[in-house]
């Protein structure tokens, strides 16, 4: 009969690596195997704690992965950890440990066996480790389709931790639709032929959210050529299917509209007619009427819209005009420029502030949104919004919910949004600048307003009534346009649009004298040039300029405006003063055309 001291003597002579741990989680024996290739005395490690002897790593390991697993399963199988010699060698092995019980059941100690890993093993260890640490959604299931491992990202993804995933069935995460689909030995099949590419998948989060995936796999092979494992690699597209269905129902929506907007038509073609339609936006032109059309049937929905067109058309009308003819219009239209917001205070300008909540926050401030609760906002040039800031927007238009800088409060908001951009939106999202789900949120119904060269029979229409208004509004007795300044203002191609046509008439009432409008002296130098003074004013030389001239004469009046200021763009003597126009759209042209300062 085999005495006690004798099973000692074994589990000393061992040749495999071994320790018995009891329940305080302390050495009990250590073999001499393991003490050989650490370097320890016996004495040095029999009463000391594992974590003792290994790596930090290993000793984190122990504490969050090994021993809940021992503690719950009574088991480690090849579980990797990595000792520390005497010498400061780390000894990378593998670890099988086992709980020893009773016959009643108690607790009487761990056996653990070590093995040193082979160079090809380590190689395969160092695999392992980096695969679970690959910032993708990987996922590895043997022939019948049980998980073996996982990445941290499927963890994080999932909410699940790597003891609740490894050894079950990848059909217990999967939805209930795909479930059924991939039952009857379906999923079998899928995993014996080794590989498929963008498929769709929908699995379930351990707090119960769906994601929607799309997965691609590969396979590894016995020599008989039997799959053995399957590595899987999952995407999410949640998101992007989010606002493809979004997209959807706006394009739904538009449809409706389309078909209000075609009920509309016959009324507004009689109602555009007149010379100033929506209060003030003058014109008779067929794109304008189109305009209009588009402005009357979504004015009374509640859709967001997004305005589109070049510096200086009247977006800013067109959104006082949907607002106007809206069920809201007895509440604020709020306006907000966005390219003139710093971009530390975007935040604090959309949704407001608490005192203290940053460095000269002395006092709290309602935001934007806030002000316009039950109207609606504005957003010019909404492309100038910081991307960081973009998803905090986002969740405004789908929850209607914000939080004040610095407040931990959740307010309410009923709030239409109107954007305008001069921009190209979609070339921005490419570029990772702007959000493609926003973009789908904003432009629900979008609108583009015509630039003024495209829209020549409203061109003196607006001139005259721009000459009315100055003139009132300077306190000068009333000018007239003569035919001459209708030969030029219809032939001069007008880049800054409504805008530029308003600031020119201004310019010559200013400089006129007497009766005679100097619309020459107003005129930009390169449109000038093809003027020449005449008994009232000015007269048209017979020389027609092409578009190319036009452009460069366009240019050279951009460059004489810099030089004439010191190429001081913004502020008061700036170059966009001086020309009339917004420093904004100055810089557009300056980059258009390529002009730049020159070196002293």
């Amino acid at each position: 009969m085999a005495r006690p001291d004798d099973y000692q003597w074994l589990f000393r002579k061992a040749p495999t690596m071994a320790t018995s741990i009891g329940e305080d989680g302390r050495y009990l024996d250590v073999n001499d195997a393991l003490l050989t290739r650490l370097g320890f005395e016996r004495d040095a490690m029999i009463g000391k704690r594992p974590a003792d002897f290994v790596t930090a790593e290993s000793a984190e390991r122990i504490e969050k992965e090994l021993l809940p697993t021992l503690r719950r399963t009574g088991r480690l199988e090849n579980r990797p950890i990595a000792f520390i010699s005497k010498e400061g060698e780390v000894v990378n092995c593998l670890t099988n440990s086992l709980v020893e019980r009773s016959a009643d059941g108690a607790f009487v100690r761990t056996m653990a066996m070590y093995s040193e890993v082979s160079d090809l093993g380590r190689a395969d260890w160092q695999y392992r480790q980096l695969y679970q640490a690959t910032p993708a959604m990987l996922h590895t299931v043997d022939a019948n389709g049980c998980i073996s491992t996982v990445t941290e990202h499927w963890l994080q993804k999932m909410g699940y931790s790597r003891e609740e995933v490894v050894g079950r069935s990848i059909m217990d995460f999967y939805s209930e639709a795909d479930r059924k689909r991939l039952s009857s030995g379906y999923l079998q099949e899928l995993i014996a032929e080794g590989q498929f590419s963008n498929e769709p998948r929908q699995m379930v989060t351990k707090n119960g959210k769906v994601l929607d995936l799309v997965m691609s796999a590969i396979s590894e092979r016995n020599s008989a050529g039997q799959v053995q494992r399957m590595l899987v690699a999952s995407k999410d597209v949640t998101e992007r299917n989010q606002a493809e269905r979004q997209l959807r129902a706006a394009l739904a929506e538009n449809a409706t509209l389309k078909d209000e907007l075609e009920r509309e038509r016959d009324y507004l073609r009689e109602e555009v007619n007149i010379a100033m339609n929506f209060g003030r936006i003058i014109g008779r032109s067929p794109l304008l009427k189109q305009m209009l059309a588009r402005i009357e049937a979504v004015a009374n929905t509640p859709a967001n819209v997004l305005v589109l067109g070049e510096s200086g058309v009247g977006k800013e009308l067109v959104a006082r005009a949907i607002h106007a003819r809206s069920r809201r219009a007895n509440g604020p239209l709020v306006k907000v420029n966005c390219a003139s917001i710093p971009k530390e205070l975007f935040e604090s300008e959309f949704f407001g502030h608490v005192k203290g909540a940053f460095t000269g926050a002395h006092r709290d401030r309602i935001g934007r949104f806030q002000l316009a609760d039950g109207g609606s906002i504005f957003l010019d040039e909404v492309g100038e919004i910081p991307f960081e800031l973009q998803g905090k927007l986002l969740r405004v238009l789908q929850e209607s919910e914000f939080e004040r800088v610095g407040d931990d409060i959740t307010r309410s908001v009923d709030v239409r949004v109107i954007a305008a951009t001069n921009r190209n939106l979609e070339q921005l999202i490419v570029d990772g600048k702007f959000r493609e789900d926003l973009f789908y949120r904003l432009s629900v119904f979008p609108i583009d307003v015509p630039p003024l060269r495209k829209r020549p029979e409203d061109v003196l229409q607006l001139a005259q009534h721009f000459l009315e208004q100055t003139c009132n509004e300077f306190g000068r007795k009333p000018l007239k346009l003569t035919q001459a300044h209708a030969k030029v203002i219809q032939a001069y191609d007008w880049p800054g649009n409504v805008r530029e046509l308003k600031n020119v008439i201004e310019r010559a009432v200013i400089l006129s004298k007497g009766n005679n409008l100097r619309l020459d002296l107003s005129l930009p130098a390169g449109a000038a040039s093809a003027i020449g003074v005449g008994r009232d004013g000015f007269r048209v030389v017979d020389r027609v300029l092409t578009e190319t001239q036009i452009r460069a004469l366009h240019k050279d009046n951009l460059i004489a405006a810099l030089n004439q200021t010191n190429w001081k763009v913004s502020g008061a003597d700036g170059a966009a003063q001086l020309l009339g126009i917004k420093p904004t759209t100055l810089a557009d042209r300056i980059k258009s055309f390529g002009i730049r300062k020159p070196r002293r």
